[in-house]
């Protein structure tokens, strides 16, 4: 019987040597090479047409916030920071020391959530409801400290506000010292406040400096430059003599560290006997006497919310 030949053409080690060796272009050493295909749509791929999702590609959940949203729950601290009581970072500081309560139950657990409408939630066994935001400035008076309460301190600020004319609970922005006059504001707006008060927004405040001797050329010259203070480095945006008096100094700075400008010319041998904060974000102490406030403007407010105040 005569042998059939083999379907296809079998290789010898003849025509193994004479057909020149071929690579198929996707072999994996080549694929950085591959041509680039086109779908129908027109846009390139690489190699998988009509989409240009990864292999793996699974739609991204909803961020925390959008979630909530959602669901109409809040954060019990946000929660308690838009009430008037306190920034968020503080409103922790009390929900972990059990001072807030959900239903009569004490909550301990940060980035709890509650229903603003059915939930009844309190701080200190008073009941938290949802205030209007407002927004005053103070041209703040010596003597007086800055705080809701001290038991140890004969005046604070917020003696000085009528409440036949705010009745909503607000707080003080940052803080200045029971010796320190001029701009303070004052709000229940929890987001703003923790926004001025934050590192990294880097809020402008200026003050005016009185000290017990005139200021030499070279202390001048090293503020601006920068000091080292027992907890870091600061340094004055800008300095100037007022009215070129050498004892007074107007001095631009962004820190909000306590004590800041008194401790800083300290440190190089002054006491300030006189500061005054003459501008605050975007405020300032015009037409206001000393301990007098009013509430701030609709274009005030814009400009503080939108961080247009540098």
């Amino acid at each position: 019987m005569e042998n059939k030949r083999p379907y296809g053409r079998r290789k010898t080690d003849e025509n193994r040597q004479t057909q020149p060796k071929t690579r198929r272009p996707y072999e994996k050493d080549e694929r950085e090479k591959r041509p680039v295909r086109k779908t129908f749509t027109g846009k390139p791929t690489t190699g998988r047409p009509f989409t240009d999702k990864p292999r793996n590609y699974s739609p991204k959940p909803k961020k925390k916030a959008e979630a909530a949203e959602d669901d109409g729950l809040v954060r019990l601290n946000k929660f308690i920071a838009n009430s008037g009581i306190c920034s968020r970072r503080e409103a922790d500081t009390y929900i972990e020391t059990g001072l807030v309560t959900i239903n009569g139950e004490r909550v301990t657990e940060l980035g709890t959530k509650i229903d603003p409408v059915r939930d009844d939630i309190r701080f200190n066994g008073q009941r938290i409801r949802g205030e209007k935001k407002v927004y005053l400035v103070m041209n703040k008076p010596k003597d007086f400290v800055t705080t809701l309460s001290d038991p140890h301190a004969d005046r604070t600020v917020m003696d000085l506000i009528s409440k036949s004319l705010c009745p909503e609970r607000v707080f003080p922005v940052g803080r200045l010292d029971k010796a320190t006059t001029g701009v303070l504001l004052l709000t229940n707006d929890g987001d703003l406040t923790e926004k001025l008060t934050h590192p990294k927004h880097e809020v402008r405040k200026i003050y005016h400096a009185t000290l017990d001797k005139n200021l030499k050329k070279e202390d001048f010259d090293k503020i601006l430059e920068g000091i080292e203070l027992e907890d870091g480095p600061i340094a004055a945006d800008a300095l100037s003599y007022v009215e070129g008096d050498k004892s007074q100094v107007g001095l631009e700075i962004h820190s909000g560290r306590n004590r800041i400008v008194r401790r800083l010319f300290e440190h190089l041998g002054y006491k300030v006997k006189k500061l005054d904060r003459v501008y605050f974000a975007g405020l300032t102490k015009k037409n206001l006497r000393r301990g007098a406030w009013r509430f701030l403007e609709e274009k005030e407010i814009a400009l503080l919310k939108m961080g247009a105040f540098q």
